[in-house]
């Protein structure tokens, strides 16, 4: 099952883009060359929010990326406290997104949400390590499908990013490769898995959302 066609403009991206087009044209008529960076960011933010159609290989044994960027970190370390789970280490695949990245986050397993937790937090560098505890964040509780292991992604906002959004609730299902969120601006994503997950992928390999797979269940 594929996620259903949609704009190729994600509409949260009209109303910052509605806002720099009307500042620009008031500049336009005291500052012409400046009212010109005006109509680049418009058209900068319309690119920005793009969500392009995904071809997922669904597969039950893989854990697919939730972000495009680059693998900026594998380890092992424990879940985000405020999930309420088990405080055992996991394995953790770290994806990093510039601005220049689609920032739709996408689904790594098919299976049921079975809790959302948002925390605030600071506005660190995403790529650093300490961002996973200092930074504002929202975390997903994916319980696999076919009773399969949990997962947690957590959305990480960045230096710029400022606002986390999500499209799902409690208890929805989510079809892997489907559209749970997105973060504005550059962020990142972690994704906590069992400990004895196959990884398929290395440090500064660059991934897609819902095409990229990181891991395998062993």
């Amino acid at each position: 099952m594929s996620s259903s066609k949609r704009p190729f403009i994600h509409p949260e991206g009209w109303r910052f883009a509605i806002i720099f087009f009307v500042i620009s044209i008031f500049l336009g008529f005291v500052f012409t060359a400046i009212s010109i960076i005006g109509y680049l960011l418009t058209i900068f933010t319309l690119w920005f929010f793009r969500d392009p159609e995904r071809n997922t290989p669904y597969d039950p044994n893989s854990i697919i990326s939730s972000a495009d960027g680059k693998v900026c970190l594998i380890d092992e370390s424990y879940p985000p406290k405020e999930v309420s789970m088990s405080q055992e280490k996991m394995k953790r695949i770290c994806v990093f997104m510039n601005v220049f990245n689609v920032h739709i986050n996408r689904s790594p397993v098919s299976g049921t949400v079975k809790a959302i937790v948002y925390k605030e937090g600071q506005f660190l560098n995403a790529s650093l390590d300490k961002a996973s505890e200092k930074n504002e964040r929202s975390s997903l509780v994916i319980s696999s499908a076919n009773s399969g292991p949990e997962i947690v992604v957590v959305q990480i906002a960045g230096l710029i990013a400022r606002r986390i959004l999500g499209f799902v609730s409690s208890n929805d299902n989510l079809v892997q490769g489907e559209r749970f969120g997105l973060i504005r601006f550059g962020s990142r994503v972690d994704i906590y898995m069992p400990l004895d997950a196959v990884t398929k992928c290395s440090v500064g390999d660059k991934v897609v959302a819902g095409e990229s797979v990181l891991a395998s269940f062993k």
